[in-house]
């Protein structure tokens, strides 16, 4: 259930954020938040991240972003609710990475491209434009690469070290 709970969750505040955005904001205004740090501006993207794909044919396209990474997420979350004896922060990280990427993939469905809206920048670096399922995949695999390389009684004492 806490599974469940955890990609309604991310898959909500994803679609939340998205739909604010396409309300709220118009393509390719710049709507400064934090100065020059954080910026707001509107795009479709049609392919993967930061365009990625985007030349393909229609039909090829969508078995590339959108069936494709529909399966792929489908067994990750059957590998995930059949482990027995999982640290809390893989099950997270996990959760983010399949929340994160269904959001994309319900995008895709229902309109044909993503849409994203944020701009991180520091003046001389910048990102890409991206969303919050993007984040979600983002921080969810930083979780599961953590898991994965600190061993689960270390993660646990330095949570309870923390504590």
């Amino acid at each position: 259930m806490i599974v469940f709970g955890l990609l309604a969750l991310n898959i909500g505040c994803d679609q939340v954020s998205k739909n604010v955005a396409r309300k709220s904001l118009e393509y390719y205004e710049r709507t400064e938040v934090i100065g020059q740090y954080f910026v707001l501006t509107k795009i479709e993207n049609k392919g993967a991240m930061l365009g990625a794909f985007s030349s393909l044919p229609e039909d090829v396209r969508f078995v590339v972003l959108g069936i494709v990474p529909a399966i792929v997420l489908l067994l990750g979350l059957g590998l995930l609710l059949r482990q027995e004896k999982t640290h809390i922060i893989r099950i997270v990280g996990f959760c983010l990475v399949i929340g994160g990427g269904a959001g994309n993939i319900i995008d895709r469905l229902l309109y044909g491209s993503v849409t994203d809206f944020m701009i991180l920048s520091t003046g001389q670096w910048q990102t890409g434009i991206f969303n919050m399922a993007d984040v979600s995949v983002m921080l969810g695999t930083l979780l599961v690469l953590v898991s994965t390389f600190f061993p689960k009684n270390s993660l646990t004492k330095a949570s309870q070290e923390l504590a």
